[in-house]
């Protein structure tokens, strides 16, 4: 058996470490989703999360978990929204500095919300290379810890919760599916599934513009795409090599949809479950809607993401 560097216990661990700080989202289902899809779809909705998204986990463990000699010289990270705003939240708690490297192009109500919780923002453009080398200059001038957005085990621990709170509440389960960006979502829903019950499977939607994941399965390695497109704007990172070594042998299938694929389906959750998601929340329901086959009279938890989306921009 594939021994990991996150152990069950390290995610218990975790769970404990954010449950004062965190919500316990709720599972939604939707009687006319799950007739159009021929399934029984579980959403847990990390919508209603702090800062509206699942990364809150993953950056309060990341920070909390810091030896305290090390957590008072504050913090550094590169996102494009969540991770930013869960490391500004997480820092805010700890009573330390945070500073968030973002592109320009970034949402502004993200952009905002990260302001709001107190952080030092610093707008670079909008590639990889860009993110990487200004969260370096930063993390050079003020001695803070760099947290990756994904690629960094706490980090990986913190978001395995998510999938352990609905496999708690919903045993009965057969698959789950999530996103996948920058892969600590799914890296640590894999585990999850993995130490609780081996026989759920796991699979992820992925944008066409963004699908550096499926194409590192197709070719068991990790493939770069230097600059990603799509209006799913929290998934455009590059995958983690840390998460990419759990992903490539516990998750099944990475399923890729189309921009026009993940309105449609943002769309449809809007109109028939009236609650709001943003563009990346609705990459893995996209990804039931194309591949229904896959799906057909099983029991899916579905890991809704976040609902951070600028209102004066959206899509239909």
């Amino acid at each position: 058996m594939a021994t990991f560097n996150v152990s069950w216990q390290d995610i218990e661990q975790a769970h404990e470490r954010v449950k004062p700080y965190i919500h316990r989202t709720p599972v939604l289902s939707s009687e006319s989703i799950n007739t159009i899809v021929g399934a029984e779809l579980y959403f847990k909705c990390e919508n209603f999360q702090k800062i509206g998204a699942f990364k809150a986990r993953g950056g309060i463990n990341a920070v909390f978990s810091l030896p305290k000699e090390q957590r008072s010289r504050g913090v550094v990270t590169h996102s494009s929204g969540n991770h930013a705003q869960a490391i500004a939240l997480a820092a805010k708690m700890a009573g330390v500095p945070a500073y968030i490297v973002m592109p320009k192009t970034a949402p502004q109500v993200k952009i905002a919300a990260v302001e709001g919780y107190g952080a030092h923002i610093t707008l670079c453009e909008p590639t990889q290379a860009s993110r990487e080398e200004t969260s370096a200059r930063i993390q050079k001038e003020t001695g803070a810890v760099f947290i990756s957005p994904y690629n960094d085990f706490k980090v990986i621990e913190g978001q395995a919760t998510c999938a352990k709170e609905l496999l708690e509440e919903l045993p009965e389960l057969n698959t789950l599916i999530t996103p996948v960006g920058g892969g600590g979502l799914l890296a640590g829903t894999a585990l999850t599934a993995h130490y609780l019950n081996d026989k759920v499977e796991v699979l992820a939607g992925e944008p066409e513009g963004a699908n550096d994941t499926y194409l590192s399965m197709q070719k068991g390695e990790l493939v770069r795409i230097d600059a990603p497109k799509s209006i799913a704007d929290g998934l455009l990172a590059t995958m983690g090599d840390k998460n990419f070594e759990i992903i490539r042998p516990l998750v099944k299938q990475i399923l890729v949809v189309s921009d026009s694929e993940i309105i449609d389906a943002m769309r449809m959750i809007w109109e028939r479950m009236k609650i709001v998601i943003e563009p990346s929340c609705a990459v893995p329901f996209a990804a039931i809607l194309k591949n229904k086959e896959l799906f057909e009279g099983q029991k899916v938890g579905v890991i809704l993401t976040g609902g951070n989306i600028d209102l004066g921009k959206l899509p239909f």
